[in-house]
C-alpha cells in the first residue's frame, strides 16, 4: 500500500519497522507502520509492480475504501494497478506485505481478480485470516509479527500453484527491461505465441502483459523523478516517446503531474520500508 500522506514529509509521519534480514521466502518484503499521530490520516494508495497486503493490528480501525465506495476492514489485499483507493484512519498501525505477482499467485490465488481490485484477505483465506490477524496482533515485537507473517505465507506457498515457468520468464524480463520490451519479444524468449502468453499471464499475474509492462515502467520513472532526474531526461531513459507521454503515464497511475510525482510524499518512505523490492524477485 504505497500511501501518498497529506503531509509535508511523510517519512515523518510514520516509526517504520523493517525486518532484520531479507525473508527467506522469494518475492516478499515486510515493513510495520505505527503513525506517530492520532490524528485522522487519509493514504491515498498509488499502484505498485506487487501486490500488498494490508493486516490492520490497532486499536481504532482501518479503513480501505475501493474506487467503488465499497469500504473494507482488517485485512486488506490491494491489486497491482488498483486506482482511487484511500486508507482511512486514526493512529494507525499495520503490517503491510509487499508479494511479487509470482509470490501472490501461490499464496493467494484469484490471480486475475487481483489486478485492479481491492479484495479482503478472508475472501481469499476464509477463517485463517481473522486467526493470522489476531495472531499478529498479540504478538510482542515487530519481529514477532514478521515471523508469523512469513511462517504463514510459506505454509500456503507449499500448499499453493506455481506459475507457469513461461509466465514467470515473462514477468521476469518486464522487470529485468524496466517495462521496455515489447511483448512479441517476450512470446518469443518462451516460445508461446503472443496470444498464448496474453492468455496465461493474465489469468496468473492479473494484469495482460502491456499493462504490466506499463506499470513497472511507471513505477521506474516515479522514482527517477524523486531522485531529482528532469521529465525530459526520464522520458528519455524511461522508455516513453516524449515527456506528452511521461506525462499522460504519469497522470494515469499516479493521479498527478511528473513534478508532483518528483516531490510526492508517498515516495519518502520507499527508502526506509522497501529497500529490496519484492517485485524483483519471483516465488
Amino acid at each position: 500500500m504505497r500511501s501518498a500522506e497529506q503531509a509535508p514529509d511523510a517519512a515523518a509521519v510514520w516509526d517504520i519497522a523493517t525486518p532484520m534480514r531479507p525473508p527467506a521466502l522469494h518475492g516478499l518484503s515486510m515493513a510495520g507502520f505505527r503513525a506517530r499521530t492520532a490524528d485522522p490520516l487519509d493514504l491515498r494508495v498509488v499502484p505498485y509492480p506487487a501486490v500488498t497486503v494490508a493486516v490492520d493490528l490497532g486499536d481504532r480501525p482501518l479503513t480501505v475504501e475501493d474506487e467503488g465506495g465499497g469500504r473494507h476492514e482488517g485485512g486488506v489485499v490491494v491489486g497491482l494497478a488498483t486506482t482511487g483507493v484511500h486508507g482511512r484512519g486514526h493512529g494507525i498501525e499495520c503490517l503491510q506485505l509487499r508479494l511479487s505477482p509470482l509470490m501472490a499467485y501461490a499464496v493467494l490465488g484469484a490471480s486475475e481478480d487481483l489486478g485492479r481490485a481491492v479484495v479482503p484477505l478472508r475472501d481469499l483465506w476464509g477463517p485463517e485470516a481473522e486467526r493470522t490477524r489476531e495472531r499478529l496482533r498479540l504478538a510482542g515485537s515487530w519481529h514477532d509479527r514478521f515471523t508469523l507473517a512469513e511462517a504463514a505465507l510459506a505454509r500456503r506457498c507449499a500448499e499453493g500453484r506455481r506459475a507457469d515457468p513461461e509466465v514467470a520468464r515473462a514477468w521476469r524480463l518486464l522487470v529485468a527491461h524496466r517495462g521496455r520490451i515489447r511483448i512479441e519479444h517476450l512470446a518469443a524468449e518462451t516460445g508461446w505465441s503472443r496470444k498464448r502468453l496474453w492468455s496465461r499471464f493474465r489469468s496468473q499475474i492479473g494484469l495482460n502483459p502491456k499493462r504490466a509492462a506499463q506499470l513497472v515502467r511507471f513505477d521506474d520513472a516515479a522514482h527517477r523523478l524523486a531522485a531529482g532526474q528532469s521529465a525530459a531526461q526520464v522520458a528519455a531513459e524511461s522508455g516513453y516517446a516524449d515527456q506528452s507521454h511521461l506525462h499522460r503515464d504519469v497522470r494515469a497511475f499516479a493521479g498527478a503531474t511528473p513534478t508532483a510525482v518528483a516531490g510526492a510524499p508517498w515516495l519518502a518512505v520507499d527508502g526506509i520500508a522497501w529497500a529490496a523490492p519484492a517485485y524483483l524477485t519471483g516465488a
